[in-house]
């Protein structure tokens, strides 16, 4: 029985909070109106799909290598991430009080090179940052991503249109020139 119990309380399920729950829903549904209503399917896959990844309980696919030793690492290593960042925990703290405290200090802006050493200790520790937070950083991060759907929706630009009835671009030349005066203005 107790290995039924640890068992339980080692899934997903049991770690599931409101919040997450709601979100996958929503999540869900986003892919239910993109697959079977066929309702901008290029937009809400991706963001369905990512909604439910981001939402899975335990699984720290949307956090860094810090955060994810923050949340699950020993004591031991609590210790030297605290170190490294600069402060000293509490001997008579339990390891939650400790948590939040190495919380506040990684993200209250803390020295780069104290926050890249706490990194090192966590990822030297054998955490790795989650597979949708290396996506942000490498594509939404640096400013790629919207290049590459901006480019991906012109691709899929229908000319037909415009081809059929070229007095038409002259609509989209006085569209571009209405918002030429406020761009000028900054």
């Amino acid at each position: 029985m107790d290995k039924l119990v640890t068992l339980w309380e080692g899934s997903g399920l049991y770690n599931l909070e409101l919040g997450q729950a709601v979100m996958m829903g929503v999540g869900l549904l986003l892919l239910y109106l993109a697959i079977y209503k066929k309702f901008e399917p290029l937009l809400l896959v991706p963001i369905g799909f990512g909604g439910i990844l981001a939402n899975i309980p335990e699984a720290g696919l949307a956090i860094s290598a810090l955060d994810q030793a923050i949340e699950v690492a020993k004591p031991a290593v609590l210790q030297q991430m605290a170190a490294a960042l600069g402060a000293t925990l509490d001997p008579l703290a339990n390891a939650e009080a400790w948590r939040e405290s190495l919380k506040a200090l990684a993200h209250d802006g803390v020295a780069p090179d104290q926050l890249r050493a706490a990194r090192d200790i966590a990822v030297g520790s054998g955490y790795s940052d989650g597979m949708l937070y290396s996506f942000y950083k490498v594509a939404i991060g640096s400013g790629i991503a919207p290049l590459i759907i901006f480019m991906g929706v012109g691709a899929m630009t229908d000319f037909g249109p415009l081809l059929a009835n070229p007095r038409t671009l002259f609509l989209g030349a006085a569209a571009q020139f209405g918002i030429l005066p406020p761009c000028l203005a900054l």
